[in-house]
């Protein structure tokens, strides 16, 4: 438990702060306009009161000017970003982006585009994500303010306006439901908005009946996402609370917000479970759907509804700074690839792959255990450690060989076909080899198994390769039986 919580406190190893926090001495001296908010502690520290919504104003436009080039600013009452924190959140996107296991569709090249919801007037995302890594953005918002303030800050930015648009969500109180629309195909998907039609023809998705009605508010993707757009990933900061009242609660913290950009009737759940909605039908025209989580006990109910929708992968992970924690959620509609080959560190010195759709009798331990077996019935040397949910195996020559026929006599079993392949193809070692299978609970019902070499300097290619592969069919065969023969 002690790991854990000092882990808890560190930031994203790529974000600038990770190693050096803001010097409020520093940036006192350097800005005189942050001096009056600094006072010092009686150990000596300089310190801000945080509960000054004026100084973490002062902060946050500092700290973009200083660290990152940007001319920001937002009027009272708006949402007052932390920079650290929203810098968490575009490095764990760019990380998604990297992973092989969501193959890239962006036919653009490295033009990265993303859809920032709610970008409110900080227009946070948009400006660092394409301060920092380039990337394009569309930033939506319904009210004039937050309208008004994103445009001048993007504006304001000329070496990166030409990245960023500000898309303004057309909004009737009086919209009908997404029940409705189920029976009402000729009907706009957000009701008699003849405005809408023009961003989002109601030819173009159909809604999925039975979708949640919990959500009545401005349209969040679908509506406002134009008919053909492609984006490789959307990002939101959700309304956390149902009421003002529950939104200042915090006494430590006052960072702003209007009830537009903290308030949701049902709170986050019910936005973000509108995002999963509205995912449902857009599909494919995202390469990833994010969201910050305010409250982990959220997760589980909005994991479940991915599943329930149809998603090839979700991600998690926290984000924190200080004291607060948010969690970050991502999921994808887009087949995964069935392998993650990394050809570019000696050779396919990594492989994994999903297991989806485990039966709910079985957990992670049998599957690791069963993975022990299918080595040691070969004879190789195996080592389970039940804590790390790791097996290590070092097998010979003659037990990659019996692995590989093993391997090849239970496809033919499995798909009744004939033995048709040979291990004789493969360059099997001369020497041991020895390589570890790593399980990772990815959400119930779903594991990740992952192979590595130990020695990446091992001449075994296409070896680890054909042993991972018939790992997954055999594992597959147990524990997803239902799935495959369906």
């Amino acid at each position: 438990m002690g790991n854990r919580k000092r882990k808890r406190g560190t930031i994203h190893p790529k974000n600038k702060y990770s190693n050096n926090p803001p010097d409020f001495a520093l940036l006192a001296s350097l800005y005189p306009s942050f001096k009056p908010f600094v006072f010092y502690s009686r150990d000596g520290r300089p310190r801000i009161d945080w509960t000054d919504f004026n100084a973490t104003r002062e902060l946050t436009r500092i700290l973009l000017l200083h660290d990152h080039g940007l001319r920001w600013w937002i009027p009272d009452g708006q949402l007052c970003p932390t920079v650290p924190n929203r810098s968490n959140y575009i490095h764990w996107v760019e990380d998604l982006l990297s992973l092989d296991i969501i193959p890239n569709t962006n036919t653009n090249g490295d033009n990265v585009r993303g859809f920032d919801i709610g970008t409110g007037a900080n227009c946070i995302y948009p400006l660092l994500g394409a301060s920092l890594l380039g990337w394009r953005f569309v930033g939506s918002d319904v009210t004039d303010v937050a309208l008004e303030w994103a445009e001048r800050n993007v504006k304001s930015n000329p070496h990166v306006s030409e990245l960023i648009e500000i898309r303004k969500v057309q909004f009737i109180k009086d919209t009908n439901s997404i029940e409705e629309s189920c029976s009402e195909s000729e009907m706009d998907l957000n009701g008699n908005m003849a405005e809408e039609a023009e961003l989002l023809p109601s030819s173009s998705f159909d809604l999925p009946c039975g979708a949640s009605t919990g959500y009545y508010g401005p349209p969040i993707l679908v509506g406002v996402v134009r008919d053909g757009e492609k984006f490789d990933f959307c990002m939101c900061n959700p309304p956390f609370f149902e009421s003002m009242e529950e939104a200042g609660l915090n006494p430590k913290t006052s960072c702003g917000g209007t009830p537009e950009e903290m308030v949701c009737p049902g709170g986050e759940k019910e936005f973000i479970t509108r995002i999963i909605d509205d995912s449902a039908i857009l599909r494919q025209s995202f390469r990833w759907y994010t969201s910050m989580v305010g409250r982990k006990s959220n997760l589980k109910f909005l994991t479940s509804k991915l599943w329930e929708v149809g998603v090839t992968t979700v991600k998690t992970t926290e984000f924190v700074q200080g004291q607060t924690c948010r969690w970050g959620l991502a999921w994808s509609f887009v087949a995964p690839d069935r392998k993650i080959i990394s050809s570019h560190v000696n050779e396919m010195s990594n492989l994994s792959f999903m297991l989806q759709g485990i039966q709910r009798q079985f957990s992670a331990i049998d599957v690791l255990q069963s993975t022990e077996s299918f080595f040691c019935s070969s004879g190789a040397s195996c080592k389970l450690n039940a804590s790390a949910f790791t097996v290590d195996i070092t097998a010979s020559n003659d037990q990659c060989d019996t692995i590989m026929k093993n391997g090849f006599k239970h496809l033919a079993r499995c798909k009744h076909i004939q033995e048709t392949s040979s291990s004789s193809s493969l360059h099997i070692p001369l020497n041991d080899i020895c390589f570890r299978i790593s399980i990772f609970q990815q959400i119930p019902g779903t594991l990740l198994v992952k192979g590595s070499l130990q020695h990446r300097d091992s001449p075994v290619s296409g070896v680890l390769s054909s042993i991972v592969q018939h790992l997954e069919e055999a594992l597959k065969y147990k524990f997803c039986r239902e799935k495959a023969t369906g």
